[in-house]
């Protein structure tokens, strides 16, 4: 199976990913419900020596985090082409 990581919508999953998907614990991640990425943030800060980390699911939210890091509301990022 090719994977194509430009976008989720590119690859399709599996038999054995969609049955993972189908059988995996789920909950709501902005009440820290969601048993996977709790795991996956744990794992994640331990990996990085962090004492925390946050599943950030797209490219945009991923953006939108950095320029809100870095700017007060009302200043603006200029950026090249």
């Amino acid at each position: 199976m090719m994977t194509d990581l430009r976008s989720d919508t590119f690859t399709k999953p599996s038999t054995a990913m969609l049955e993972a998907m189908f059988l995996a614990q789920v909950g709501d991640d902005v009440f820290g419900e969601d048993p996977s990425i709790n795991l996956l943030e744990e794992m994640s800060a331990q990996l990085f020596g962090m004492q925390a980390a946050v599943f950030c699911p797209s490219g945009t939210m991923t953006n939108q985090i950095a320029i809100k890091c870095h700017t007060q509301p009302g200043e603006e990022v200029i950026c090249e082409k």
